[in-house]
């Protein structure tokens, strides 16, 4: 994510700050998904910390459409999906990112919890994975961080798929999601509104 919105110095810390400087807390949840269980643990500083398990990213693990040996979970927080998909689906290869260093210590933690194989790396955006190429990118966009950011997520995203590779997002259709939708529009040339669900969308885009 942008260095804009890296802002040190200030008071001001979101779950897209690289390296948090306030007091560590800890939350854990519990939640079901895909007939499962599984207790997070979820580090202050990190998107989820104050409510647990977002509606719009449960949303988004219930309706994925799982296509291809690889899939980057992009903005992972604390971990959740790409825990979920790879608990689920052993034999796809999960890597999870994320700009916060205490998101990507976490997810790793969360990921242990249930002996998973995944690649966990710290880094904004793409940065660390510039040659890699994936089948599939899941993101729940962090709307906050400003446009610049979510667009640029997009962008790049475009960069580090396969041909034929998707770009599954998550959104409150009225609360970022018909510009987010008009963006995958923009940069892949179509997309679709694979659920509808209390004012939540999953969008996919796919590159041709």
């Amino acid at each position: 994510m942008s260095k804009e919105y890296r802002k040190k110095g200030s008071n001001f810390e979101h779950y897209f700050t690289v390296k948090p400087g306030s007091k560590l807390k800890e939350r854990e949840t519990t939640v079901e998904l895909l007939g499962l269980n599984y207790t997070f643990v979820i580090p202050s500083s990190v998107f989820g910390f104050r409510k647990g398990v977002d509606k719009a990213t449960e949303i988004l693990i219930k309706n994925v459409l799982l296509d291809g040996k690889t899939l980057l979970d992009l903005g992972c927080g604390f971990g959740i999906i790409g825990i979920v998909i790879k608990r689920m689906h052993p034999e796809t290869r999960v890597f999870l990112s994320d700009i916060n260093e205490r998101a990507v210590r976490y997810a790793k933690m969360n990921a242990k919890r249930y002996n998973l194989d995944v690649d966990v790396r710290q880094g904004d955006g793409f940065e660390c994975w510039e040659a890699m190429r994936f089948d599939q990118v899941l993101c729940n966009p962090p709307f906050a961080a400003g446009k610049a950011v979510w667009r640029k997520m997009i962008e790049d995203t475009y960069a580090h798929l396969i041909t034929g590779g998707t770009l599954q997002t998550v959104a409150y259709h009225n609360k970022g999601g018909k510009s987010l939708e008009k963006e995958m529009e923009r940069v892949f040339s179509n997309v679709t509104e694979i659920v509808k669900k209390s004012g939540i969308r999953v969008y996919l885009s796919r590159k041709i």
